[in-house]
């Protein structure tokens, strides 16, 4: 396997070339992504993170497949800052249950300095725990990233959710390049980045190609690459599309993998609608990363014993963070 304390030279995605890998035929992918999955990751390892919403509803931005936006009526009640100890308590039994990473989510255009001391505590406090940490606030304004840094933070997720040239159609209160923005002002800081998409909100193979040519031609490239299908939460703008035909799932996570070939590839929202046979070809596909727990933020998400007896089926197990493995 590659190491991967050493940089890996990444190279230079065109468009027409990431088209080209969503071509291929299905098991012709298939085998290219996993070749190249196991030149880098244990083919049997999977890092399990888990997700919390530390401030839920009433955010002040209009994404379009967001049930907590203050826009949309979705039946959702806004709520506060959740206290430190809270935090805390849902950090260790994450723990317990096998999660190495434990991310933290606001629903925020982006962190007023009042809060952002708290939510720095709550790095602090599960840090001690011996897991790494993750926050997702929105965008960041110059100096936050650093005092996230100082807490121990060691990882920051701010997806780009779709290709340039669709962003228009899924978000209008702020732009790409914000997106962006906010990713440079979290790698000057020294942070890892967590940076993926949405997929299925109505694009076309090409736009999904479009994302994945811009993750992969980061620099560096993500550390961790969520791949979301999108959840149709009713009272939101895409509530009523098209469903994501499954195989256009796995295929975008066999491009993501050969693409970014050091990247952690995780299976994020709307893994409980792809059922077990889907997630196993995702496995196949290159992914080794899931989020675990019954909820991803406001959405459902398949229930431990479901990932524990799936994990078993497949002779997948929990990956080895600082010499610890965690439950599989």
């Amino acid at each position: 396997m590659t190491d991967l304390s050493q940089p890996v030279a990444a190279k230079t995605w065109s468009l027409a070339e990431v088209e080209a890998l969503y071509a291929l035929p299905f098991n012709d992918l298939l085998f290219q992504a996993q070749t190249v999955h196991r030149q880098t990751f244990d083919p049997n390892a999977v890092q399990l993170s888990t997700l919390l919403s530390i401030k839920t509803g009433g955010c002040s931005e209009d994404c379009g497949y967001c049930s907590q936006s203050a826009r949309h009526d979705t039946g959702l009640e806004r709520e506060k800052l959740l206290d430190v100890p809270a935090v805390v308590a849902a950090a260790k039994a994450a723990k317990e249950a096998g999660a190495t990473r434990f991310c933290m989510g606001a629903a925020w255009r982006g962190p007023k300095d009042k809060d952002l001391g708290a939510v720095a505590e709550m790095v602090r406090e599960v840090k001690a725990l011996g897991m790494e940490t993750c926050v997702t606030l929105g965008m960041l304004k110059p100096g936050q990233a650093e005092q996230l840094k100082d807490a121990g933070l060691d990882y920051y997720n701010h997806n780009l959710d779709t290709a340039a040239e669709f962003y228009g159609q899924v978000i209008t209160t702020h732009t790409h390049n914000d997106r962006l923005d906010t990713l440079a002002q979290v790698r000057d800081a020294g942070i890892h980045v967590c940076c993926g998409g949405i997929i299925g909100m109505g694009e076309s193979r090409r736009i999904r190609a479009g994302l994945v040519m811009e993750l992969a031609n980061l620099n560096p490239q993500p550390e961790s690459v969520p791949i979301n299908r999108l959840v149709k939460v009713p009272g939101t703008p895409m509530a009523q599309g098209e469903d994501l035909d499954p195989f256009e799932f796995v295929r975008t996570v066999a491009v993501a993998r050969i693409t970014m070939p050091a990247s952690h590839v995780r299976l994020s929202a709307g893994r409980q609608e792809l059922g077990e046979a889907v997630q196993a070809l995702c496995f196949l596909a290159g992914a080794n990363s899931v989020f675990c727990g019954d909820r991803l933020l406001t959405t459902r998400n398949p229930e431990a014993d479901a990932d524990s007896a799936l994990f078993s089926k497949l002779g997948l197990h929990g990956e080895p963070v600082q010499g610890r493995r965690c439950a599989g």
